[in-house]
């Protein structure tokens, strides 16, 4: 039998960043305790700033049932002349049983001692006090408080608690607090408790009391609002959705309100108005056409009696902001870039100065883009000056963490570079490169727009790998405190965007000079793993390519790609046994020898025509992409399988031996150049 079932765990205010943290798992949590206390079911989840709750409408009234089997030893085992063993004294005394309760059966043909029980089914509201407490201990919020003089610690003081079952209050004693069968609704109400005498009852309050339960109808509230403002307004709202997730998981009954600042505060840039309303207010940014208007939305959790002093207490608010900012935004274009402060900033222990890194970045740009210079022609005419816009791009690319713009908005930093750099009257290809230095950052984040930012980014993420990598600070596991993953898979990234030639162990030694001495190979091996969990092919095809010792980027990815191309629609196990029987053959042969072919030694026809087609291969080849030498090497495959059939390949006489095991050689040669096909399974 199944009833309905309703808990509400009130609270003071809930911080929005650890509860919208932990929101993902909270269902999945107390699922996998209502289903060790066999009492699974359906239920719902939602929550406000000051409560959690789950309701469900078929709770089982009691645990399902739950059938022990127990096996014991063998009868052979179990007694002697009649009497039992220890070994059967010892299972009766598990099972909780005498001798006679014990019974027998036949399993892998022995008779061995059996015991079969049903769990006693206790009833819902007995485990109720244990499932909550294990719900609310199994939480994560990071920082807990302890309040009064209770032990147990939680994300905040737990004010209430509301327990229903079939409409029945359930009496609960939690963190010092004894449950009620009350609730409390919207403080602009009343503080009062109000009685709950069901389910029902309980939605009724809370409609009444304004307060909106179910955190999608805020959502949606808060939306509707926003786009009547947008059209009574004639402006547009980006909705930024983390903060639109915030603002839900911050009200309980949202209201949508419209506000205008001083038009003389667009002076500063947009995105440090936007941050500054984002950060500290919780507003969104409103735009007319394209750029940024001097108006807000703020979602109040009050009630709209009063909108325009709350109104009126948001700009007053927001005007004593934007006035820091424009200060801030005037001293930094007065003092304008100052790098050589960055000597006072450490990077991390152990590498030296934030001054120390952006010369180590200017360096790695100097080794690497010379090796580029094709890619930077085909953008840039003139070689020698993109050279110096990059020396300064990367000479000054963190002198904004400096500013006391970037010291109160840490998330601006690189942005607001970009607007000094260009106030300061820098080029604005260094402007752009201080800019998309950190690109990609995410993900979903987009990539530098140019080779120039794309190579100022590249020796940001490669100093950070180097570097750290040359101090021990390797990642492990699931730490990675200095995000070394993500710095990886955007050097590949942009790699793979802007088409570069990318030879990793050449540019290893390049840049190893300028770190303490570590293992490189680690480092290489850190860096092209990424690439298996970026890309959604069969794991061994990177496996085959890395075999080879391939270390070009690029070419890593070229090759990968026209293996899975070429094998997508292939008659896979077909393919893979001829050609590793290829492999095989060629282990006692010497790859490096000259591997020559005698054409007079030459005489079964399969032999021959499979001798023809490969030189059609070594022919055609330097013009083919991988794609295609792939094909025309797997199109081998029905003359290699007469090959093998008709064609005695350890002949006895030794100069046939040794020619056709060559031309078989030659082609597991020819497969080298792309994968090893002896790491390829499916």
């Amino acid at each position: 039998m199944t009833t309905s079932f309703l808990l509400e765990i009130g609270t003071q205010e809930l911080p929005a960043i650890p509860l919208l943290a932990e929101i993902p798992n909270i269902k999945q949590k107390l699922s996998k305790i209502l289903q060790n206390h066999r009492l699974l079911c359906d239920f719902d989840f939602y929550y406000t700033p000051r409560r959690l709750v789950i309701i469900a409408n078929q709770f089982p009234t009691s645990q399902s049932p739950q059938v022990l089997e127990f096996f014991g030893p063998p009868t052979t085992i179990a007694y002697k002349d009649g009497n039992p063993t220890q070994a059967a004294l010892s299972f009766f005394k598990k099972c909780g049983i005498t001798q006679e309760e014990a019974s027998t059966i036949t399993k892998d043909n022995k008779e061995i001692l059996y015991f079969k029980k049903e769990s006693p089914k206790a009833p819902a509201q007995d485990l109720l006090q244990t499932i909550t407490k294990e719900f609310l201990e199994s939480l994560n919020f990071g920082k807990t408080m302890r309040w009064g003089d209770q032990k147990e610690s939680f994300i905040r003081p737990i004010s209430w608690i509301l327990c229903l079952l079939n409409n029945t209050p359930i009496s609960l004693n939690l963190y010092g607090v004894v449950s009620q069968n009350q609730t409390f609704i919207h403080r602009n109400i009343s503080f009062a408790p109000q009685e709950v005498t069901s389910i029902d009852n309980y939605f009724e309050i809370l409609k009444r009391g304004m307060v909106i339960l179910n955190q999608e109808d805020r959502r949606t509230k808060i939306l509707q609002e926003i786009q009547e403002i947008q059209s009574q307004k004639n402006i547009k709202v980006e909705i930024d959705e983390n903060l639109l997730e915030e603002i839900v998981c911050i009200t309980e009954y949202p209201t949508a309100l419209f506000g205008e600042f001083s038009e003389r505060f667009l002076e500063l840039p947009a995105p440090c108005i936007i941050t500054s309303m984002k950060v500290n207010q919780r507003y969104f940014a409103t735009y007319k056409g394209e750029n940024l208007y001097n108006g807000f939305i703020v979602v109040s959790n009050s009630l709209a009696q009063d909108s325009n002093a709350i109104i009126q207490g948001n700009i007053k608010v927001l005007r004593a902001r934007l006035e820091d900012a424009l200060f801030f935004y005037h001293n930094d274009l007065k003092n304008g870039f100052m790098p050589e402060k960055l000597k006072n900033v450490t990077f991390v222990e152990g590498l030296g100065s934030m001054w120390d890194k952006t010369q180590r970045e200017r360096q790695i740009i100097k080794l690497i883009a010379p090796l580029f210079t094709k890619n930077l022609e085909k953008e840039n005419q003139d070689i020698g000056l993109t050279l110096e816009i990059l020396d300064q791009a990367s000479m000054f690319s963190k002198a904004d963490l400096m500013s006391e713009m970037v010291y109160e908005f840490t998330e601006l930093q690189g942005i607001m570079g970009y607007y000094y750099a260009n106030a300061l009257g820098y080029d604005s290809k260094v402007a752009l490169a201080i800019k998309e230095q950190y690109l990609p950052n995410s993900e979903e984040s987009p990539l530098p727009s140019n080779l120039i930012s794309a190579f100022v980014a590249l020796a940001y993420k490669l100093d950070n790998l180097f570097a750290l990598f040359s101090i021990h600070k390797i990642p492990s596991g699931s730490r990675d405190p200095f995000a070394l993953r993500r710095a990886a898979i955007g050097i590949i990234k942009i790699i793979l965007h802007f088409n570069l030639s990318f030879d990793l162990q050449k540019i290893s030694s390049l840049l190893s000079p300028l770190y303490k001495p570590f293992d490189l190979q680690q480092l290489e091996n850190f860096i092209l793993e990424r690439m298996d969990s970026m890309f959604d092919y069969n794991p061994s095809l990177l496996r085959a390519i890395l075999a080879t010792n391939e270390k070009n980027i690029l070419q890593i990815y070229q090759k990968l790609d026209a293996l899975n191309s070429v094998l997508k629609n292939a008659d896979k196990n077909l393919l893979m046994q001829t050609f590793k029987r290829v492999a095989n053959i060629t282990k006692e042969v010497n790859l490096s020898s000259s591997l020559a072919i005698k054409q007079d030694k030459l005489l079964a026809t399969e032999e021959i025509e499979l001798h023809k087609a490969f030189c059609l291969y070594e022919e055609k080849s330097p013009t083919l992409n991988y794609q295609e030498q792939l094909q025309m090497l797997l199109d081998l495959n029905p003359l290699l399988s007469r090959f093998f059939d008709k064609v005695l390949v350890n002949a006895p006489d030794e100069d046939f031996r040794n020619n056709r095991k060559n031309l078989i050689a030659r082609i597991y040669q020819a497969f080298l150049n792309i994968a090893d096909i002896r790491e390829i399974s499916f």
